[in-house]
């Protein structure tokens, strides 16, 4: 359990300095359980236009899991932090990944799970992450109906991740 705590504490560190390096403010939090009664997020970061509080988790290759517990303290402490919360995951030999806690799929026993696979396909990668690329995915190089961007807005409201004002301000 520790070596495994050790690479955790390792590739948070790791995810720290890469935000860094892009340019964005960002501190880890003080280890869980430790320091305080309350659950923090593992990072708070931001680019002074967009803040997050992030759970950051890493695998060899299994898949990911987080209990319920984390993932409604992470919602409740960015939203009463005014952030954005995100899951980062970093799978060995692969780059970090980045989800909505709503985007994650949900078992039975109410937790969440991240595959590699996934993480792969559906996330968000760390450069886009950072606003130093987009995704692009083929429906939408596919799709020239005006309303898939209406729907990009109104999907990312809905997520949280747009207030009602910029959600209208992209609208108008």
């Amino acid at each position: 359990m520790a070596n495994s705590n050790a690479k955790g504490d390792r590739r948070e560190r790791e995810l720290v300095n890469a935000l860094d390096e892009a340019g964005f403010a960002v501190m880890r939090a003080p280890a869980s359980g430790s320091a305080t009664e309350r659950e923090l997020p593992d990072v708070l970061t931001g680019d002074g236009e967009t803040f997050y509080a992030i759970e950051a988790k890493s695998s060899a290759g299994d898949p990911i899991y987080l209990t319920g517990e984390e993932v409604e303290a992470l919602l409740f402490f960015a939203r009463n932090f005014g952030a954005k919360p995100r899951i980062a995951v970093r799978f060995d030999r692969e780059d970090w990944y980045f989800f909505h806690p709503g985007d994650l799929h949900t078992t039975d026993g109410g937790n969440y799970r991240v595959k590699k696979e996934t993480a792969i396909a559906d996330g968000t990668d760390f450069e886009e992450f950072v606003g130093h690329s987009q995704k692009v995915t083929l429906d939408e190089v596919a799709d020239d109906g005006p309303d898939q961007g209406v729907l990009d807005v109104l999907s990312a409201f809905e997520r949280g991740d747009l207030s009602k004002e910029e959600a209208a301000a992209m609208l108008d």
